[in-house]
């Protein structure tokens, strides 16, 4: 229980943003286009600071619900918010769902995005892409800005990819993952190479090559699996414990009938 209350503050105050602008969109204060107040601001009337109003911030832009632009300003984002989604993250919580194994499920499902998205994208698709391969250039000293424009590249792919069912099941993963690829990302050394694969990406796409995008966009998906390494073998150390020590009970339990 006392590592729980640890844990609570965080989540607390990131959901004070999400549900302070939820209210917001719903009684028409924002709209679609609209920007939000300069960060200090937001963050003063809140009463919480600027780094939690980012982690909040940065929840929203993972849902589709804010669009940051470097050195510009966080808006809302055009179409429908989809806050009222539901996460895998429950289900996880549930059926002890591991980190490798969403990073698999995002291997699977996106690189077939990506060659989709080449065959099917369109101009607009591409004008998006290319703005968030610039926007991730100019954070590369910023891990959480950074991480913001990812996600929306990601998202842009999938909706480009032309079967909504599709992007669909994305999005949930996408935002179940968001705040263990925040911890991540913060502690990356080389941004930029990141940034470089993701330009790749969307030279594919553009370029209608299918199979590079395929074999690109999981390229890039390995990489950012191997900075998770240490963790996914210790997961998989452990859930083979646990299937052991299983196994082990019931054999007991057999010899006891």
């Amino acid at each position: 229980m006392p590592r729980a209350k640890e844990d609570v503050p965080e989540t607390y105050r990131a959901m004070q943003v999400v549900n302070h602008v939820r209210l917001l969109i719903e009684k028409g204060t924002l709209q679609p286009g609209d920007r939000i107040p300069p960060e200090r601001e937001f963050a003063r009337s809140l009463k919480i600071s600027r780094a939690s109003l980012r982690t909040g911030i940065g929840y929203l832009a993972a849902m589709g619900v804010m669009k940051v632009r470097h050195g510009v300003g966080t808006f809302v984002a055009d179409g429908p918010p989809e806050l009222g989604k539901g996460s895998l993250s429950f289900m996880g919580a549930l059926h002890g769902f591991q980190s490798w194994q969403m990073f698999e499920a995002r291997i699977i499902l996106e690189s077939s995005l990506a060659a989709l998205a080449a065959e099917r994208g369109k101009e607009e698709h591409h004008a998006a892409m290319a703005e968030e391969v610039a926007e991730m250039f100019a954070a590369v000293r910023d891990p959480s800005g950074y991480l913001i424009h990812d996600v929306l590249f990601h998202r842009i792919i999938a909706q480009a990819s032309g079967n909504p069912i599709l992007a669909a099941v994305m999005e949930t993963i996408t935002s179940s993952m968001y705040d263990k690829r925040r911890k991540t990302v913060e502690r990356a050394t080389d941004l930029r190479e990141s940034a470089e694969m993701h330009r790749a990406i969307y030279r594919a796409i553009r370029g209608r090559n299918a199979a590079e995008a395929r074999k690109q966009m999981e390229k890039h998906l390995r990489m950012a699996e191997e900075a998770q390494g240490m963790e996914r073998g210790a997961e998989r150390k452990s859930a083979a414990s646990t299937k052991s020590g299983h196994s082990r009970l019931k054999t007991a339990a057999a010899a006891q009938d």
